[in-house]
This record gives C-alpha cells, sequence and structure tokens, in this order.
C-alpha cells in the first residue's frame, strides 16, 4: 500500500499541537498557582502557609512515589482494544492502594521527622482527607498520561491546568477558618475535583469503563520497563528535593527563598522540553516507524522555542524578579540568569533521557540519571559556601552530563527501535482510529 503524501504533515501537526497544548498546561498551572499562593498569603498567616506547603509537598511526593512508572507505561504500550480497560482499570486501582498505604505511613510516622505537622494526624477528618487528596493526586498524574497517550493534550490543558486552578482559587477565602488544614484543603480539592473529571471524561471520550480484566494488558510483560522508569523518576526527582535543603543548611531560610522564586521561574524554560518529549513520546508509541523523524522534529521545536526563551529569560532576569518585591531582584537575578542558561542543557538531557525511554534501553536511561544526580548533588554540596549562584552552575552541569552520557547511548544503538506487541489476528484498527488507546474513536 502506498504511503499516504499527507500522514508526515499531520504527524508533524500532532507533535506541534500537543506540544502546544502541554506547554499551555504548564504555563496555566504556574499562572494559576502564583495568584494562589497570593492570595493565600493574604488571608493566612506566615506560620499557617509554613505548615501548609509542608503537608502540600509532601502530597506531591507521595503521589509521585505512587505512580510506580505506570504513568509512562499506559503511554508507550497501551494494551489492545479488549484489554486496555483492564489495563486501565488495575493501574489506577494500584497506584491508589499504594498511595493509600504510603499516605497512612507517612501520618503515622510525622512524630519521628515532622513533629509540628502531628496536628493532622490527630485530627480524624483532616487525616482522612490528607489520604484522600494523596490518592486523588496520584490518579490525576495518571490520568493526564491516559490523555497524552490519546493525543488529546488540549483536555490536559483544560482540566489539569484551567479547572484545577480556578478551583484551587475558590476555595482558600471559604476555608480561611481552618488555618493551615484550609490551604491544604484548597489545594487538595483541585486535585479531588481533577480526578473525578478526568475520569468522566475518559468514561465519555474513550470509552472507558472500570473492568478488573487481567488477560492481555501486557502489565506483567512491561514490569521491567515500568520499574525502570520508576528508578530513573525517582533519580530525576532526587536534586529537585536535596538541592533546596543544601540551601537552607548551607546558607538560611532567606537564601533558601530567593533560591524556590528563582528556581520557579528557570523550571517554566524546562517545561517547553519536557513538553515537547512528552508529546513526542506519544506520537513515537502511537506510530514506532517514525523514530527517527520525530526525535530530529522535537529537536528543532525545542530549539526553536528554548533558545529565545532562554535569551529573554536570562537578559530580564532582574525585571522579572522585581514582581516579587523586596531584595529578589539582586539576590536571586545572577542565580536566575545561571537558571535560565542551563535550561539549554537541561533540555538536551531531557530530549535524549525520551529517546532513550522510547527505544527501551532502560539500564542507559537509569545511568544517565545517576550521573545527573550525583553530579548535581555533588556540586550543589562542595559549591553552595560560595553563594547562590553556585547552586545554578551545579543544577546547569548535572544535566549537562547526564544529557551527554545519555545522547552517547543513543548514539551507540545498533538496533532499530522495539516495536510494541501488536493487536491479535482479526482486531486490527482500521483508518478512522486517531487514538493510540486502541479501538477508541474520538
Amino acid at each position: 500500500m502506498a504511503e499516504d503524501p499527507g500522514k508526515p504533515s499531520r504527524v508533524q501537526d500532532q507533535v506541534y499541537r500537543n506540544s502546544f497544548f502541554l506547554m499551555a498546561s504548564t504555563a496555566i498551572t504556574a499562572g494559576l498557582g502564583f495568584v494562589f499562593w497570593v492570595l493565600v498569603a493574604h488571608f493566612y498567616s506566615p506560620e499557617q502557609v509554613g505548615l501548609a506547603t509542608s503537608l502540600i509537598s509532601a502530597t506531591s511526593l507521595i503521589s509521585y512515589l505512587s505512580l510506580f512508572g505506570l504513568n509512562s507505561t499506559l503511554i508507550r504500550f497501551p494494551a489492545p482494544a479488549a484489554s486496555r480497560n483492564g489495563q486501565l482499570t488495575q493501574s489506577i486501582v494500584l497506584v491508589s492502594l499504594v498511595s493509600f498505604a504510603v499516605a497512612a505511613v507517612y501520618l503515622l510516622g510525622l512524630p519521628l521527622y515532622a513533629e509540628k505537622l502531628v496536628f493532622i494526624r490527630d485530627h480524624a477528618t483532616a487525616a482522612a482527607a490528607f489520604v484522600v487528596f494523596c490518592i486523588c493526586a496520584t490518579v490525576s498524574q495518571l490520568t493526564f498520561s491516559v490523555f497524552v497517550s490519546a493525543r488529546m493534550a488540549h483536555q490536559n490543558a483544560l482540566v489539569y491546568g484551567l479547572l484545577q486552578g480556578l478551583v484551587k482559587l475558590a476555595l482558600p477565602v471559604a476555608l480561611v477558618g481552618y488555618g493551615s488544614v484550609g490551604i491544604l484543603g484548597a489545594n487538595g480539592g483541585g486535585y479531588v475535583v481533577t480526578a473525578l473529571v478526568s475520569l468522566l471524561l475518559m468514561h465519555r471520550r474513550l470509552g472507558f469503563r472500570f473492568h478488573l480484566r487481567a488477560r492481555g494488558t501486557r502489565m506483567r510483560e512491561q514490569f521491567r520497563f515500568s520499574l525502570a522508569s520508576y528508578v530513573s523518576s525517582l533519580l530525576n526527582l532526587a536534586p529537585l528535593l536535596v538541592l533546596p535543603m543544601i540551601v537552607l543548611q548551607q546558607l538560611g531560610a532567606a537564601a533558601a527563598g530567593y533560591y524556590f522564586i528563582a528556581f520557579q521561574i528557570a523550571n517554566l524554560l524546562n517545561s517547553v522540553s519536557f513538553s515537547v518529549g512528552e508529546a513526542v513520546f506519544a506520537e513515537v508509541s502511537y506510530d514506532p516507524s517514525r523514530f527517527s523523524v520525530l526525535l530530529r522534529r522535537a529537536a528543532g521545536i525545542i530549539a526553536a522555542v528554548q533558545v529565545p526563551s532562554v535569551v529573554v529569560v536570562a537578559l530580564g532576569s532582574g525585571l522579572l524578579l522585581r514582581m516579587f518585591g523586596g531584595p529578589y531582584a539582586t539576590r536571586a537575578q545572577p542565580l536566575l540568569a545561571v537558571l535560565a542558561c542551563g535550561a539549554l542543557a537541561v533540555a538536551l538531557n531531557t530530549w535524549a533521557s525520551f529517546a532513550l525511554k522510547l527505544a527501551q534501553k532502560m539500564t542507559p536511561l537509569v545511568l544517565s540519571n545517576v550521573v545527573y544526580a550525583v553530579v548535581t548533588i555533588g556540586l550543589a554540596a562542595l559549591w553552595a559556601p560560595r553563594g547562590l549562584v553556585w547552586l545554578g552552575w551545579a543544577w546547569g552541569l548535572g544535566n549537562l552530563a547526564s544529557g551527554i552520557y545519555a545522547a552517547v547511548a543513543l548514539l551507540g544503538m545498533r538496533t532499530a527501535l522495539p516495536q510494541p506487541p501488536g493487536p491479535p489476528p482479526g482486531n486490527v484498527p482500521n483508518e478512522r482510529e486517531t487514538s493510540p488507546v486502541e479501538g477508541y474513536h474520538r
């Protein structure tokens, strides 16, 4: 059969479209999140905000730890139509149970590592709400990947960006009488609504039904991929958790505040490469034959957007930081400029890591993240006494070292991209099906 001449352009358009909506989702989340914290700062005391941010950070960490790499597996290896509902149901049930268990253990252990937060455990309703928020946050992350897999990233911008942000903004004033628990409830309310709405949209748009069918889901076959994705994600997360603690311990609370604001701004630049990587990850999973073409396309999109964005943020770092008032413009400006330039190294690392994951080269992927974690944390601990800007250099060099390692491993590949198992005979998708969630029509 002759190749459809319109297919390459449609694939390119799909990559552009999904990349745009994933970046839009990140931008909307960041923008509304900024407004949320400004609102919270006006209605709650600094002590209440401090306690709430610790609980919210714990919620995010628990949800991330509970995914077991299944968010990547659902994109890379969607089950055939007859088993897709079973695959999704098993994934949702598994991550929910793990999230419940981890959240419960976290609450029980609070007297050992966070005595000031014990109040959340001692109040039955607040403790139950915390556990529910953790579960909904985990389910939200998982369903986000389902829509990426289905090439419906616009749903993510609407649900995970706009809807979640607006729900969070509507709750802080109403819950102000509950103190730090009110802030936690406002943030957690966004997770609850997002989880419920995303499941409803999966039902309506993707034909999802809860079904515990185990046959044909490929969950066991892809366990190694899921585990390796999970380990690499944990390694990738390590510097994000450790660097702020290094700043706090060695440079003090004020420096930690400057670091937090500068990193949040720079992280918007990093979201460009990640959003494009997610979009290409879904496209190649849908059509593995276009692996090389789409990787080149991704590199072009990242360069076209990332380079001018880096220049703007690096040169305008002082002006951006003035919006936060106080000494941010002078104390955090050098760090933000360095972190902005480091976004180019992050882009290389992200692009190469997605390529290794697509090629199922999981050992090099894990090792590249080992390089990233060791170099970043090691240099940060060594250079922190010199000042904040050196933490920026540690971050950039860690990503550069990891990106170079991953790129070299990618260039050394001698085999073709592994093909995911096809649908069983007699279940070949027809040409109207445009979603990798096989059997689902949009």
